[in-house]
């Protein structure tokens, strides 16, 4: 009796041992082991990018255009203590109730020291505008006279960033309506914007225009052709960081770093809708980027759309830019 009763305590001891050792060594998910330890270059990942704070406001705006149906400002907002600049559109008459429908304008590549705030798109500023849409084109950091390193859009998070704080700064104003405050991307900006719909998926629409680089991988496989790219100089800090990102990393992969970074791994989480334009002749940005992106999304429940242009080049312009426009308007009122 005395045997069994100490083979009784044994064995109670031996299972509670193994069911505390099992449980405190319980192999966490990949995103948890690697947001739970220091990681380089954890800031370009989606869950990181969730997981922060944002926080801005406009700040003075000085009148830089009057027109029959909008006023154009310059005004600035505060990005990770960057002053970064951009141009704000108001239309002009009486707001709708609870404020105007907005749009975060994300600008393509520009060599970042030939950039302008008042320059480039404003063909497409001026037709959602006349829309009735408040549209805030942002410099992104360091381009133009924005304080603050250029550091790239595709390793980095920076420009994520900018176009979030961007988006909490229109949500201050009082002039615009928080909940219909919508992306607008173009080119590289395609992975700006796409990124910070992953970040934030309630975002209620997003428009991309011929946009680069979603998974990473087709990077790597569809490449870039932009002749008016100029690489950083070999000591700047983008140039430094990036060969340390691929040092630690290697090329975009399949590895759990780079699937966190990617924002098609998180398309199932997204809440509001997606539209994509592109032509077929663009020379700079493979059509097969967005086709890809849109076979993804048909794979979801992600309101969606996505419209090929037999011409218009990488800007969409000639007789397919009114197209690509009306369906642009027409998006946004439907989901801001």
């Amino acid at each position: 009796m005395r045997n069994f009763i100490i083979f009784i305590v044994v064995s109670v001891c031996v299972f509670y041992f193994f069911l505390r050792t099992s449980k405190t060594n319980v192999i966490p998910k990949p995103t948890e082991v690697l947001l739970s330890t220091p990681m380089p270059f954890n800031d370009m990942t989606i869950p990181y990018l969730r997981s922060r704070t944002y926080s801005s406001s406009l700040q003075q705006k000085t009148v830089y255009q009057t027109h029959p149906s909008y006023t154009s400002y310059l005004t600035s907002y505060d990005s990770e203590g960057s002053k970064v600049n951009g141009l704000l559109t108001i239309p002009n008459g009486q707001a709708p109730t609870g404020g105007w429908p907005a749009i975060v304008f994300v600008h393509g590549y520009i060599a970042p020291t030939i950039y302008k705030t008042t320059e480039r798109y404003a063909d497409y500023v001026d037709y959602l505008a006349k829309n009735g849409f408040v549209v805030f084109k942002i410099d992104l950091r360091g381009n133009g006279e924005s304080e603050g390193e250029a550091s790239g859009a595709y390793y980095s998070s920076g420009y994520v960033i900018d176009t979030l704080n961007a988006y909490v700064a229109l949500e201050g104003a009082e002039f615009v309506n928080k909940n219909k405050i919508g992306l607008w991307g173009h080119s590289m900006a395609g992975n700006v914007t796409f990124r910070a719909f992953a970040a934030k998926p309630s975002i209620p629409a997003v428009v991309i225009w011929a946009g680069a680089g979603y998974s990473y991988i087709d990077l790597k496989t569809y490449g870039l052709h932009d002749n008016s790219y100029r690489p950083p100089q070999t000591n700047s800090e983008q140039t430094q960081k990036r060969q340390l990102l691929l040092q630690t990393y290697g090329e975009p992969s399949t590895s759990q770093f780079w699937q966190m970074v990617a924002p098609t791994n998180y398309v199932s989480d997204l809440k509001g809708a997606i539209e994509l334009h592109q032509a077929k002749d663009d020379p700079v940005v493979s059509i097969r980027y967005n086709e890809d992106l849109n076979a993804l999304l048909d794979k979801t429940d992600v309101p969606h759309a996505f419209y090929e242009y037999e011409h218009g080049g990488h800007n969409i312009s000639g007789s397919s830019f009114g197209v690509a426009m009306q369906r642009t308007v027409a998006f946004y009122k439907k989901h801001l």
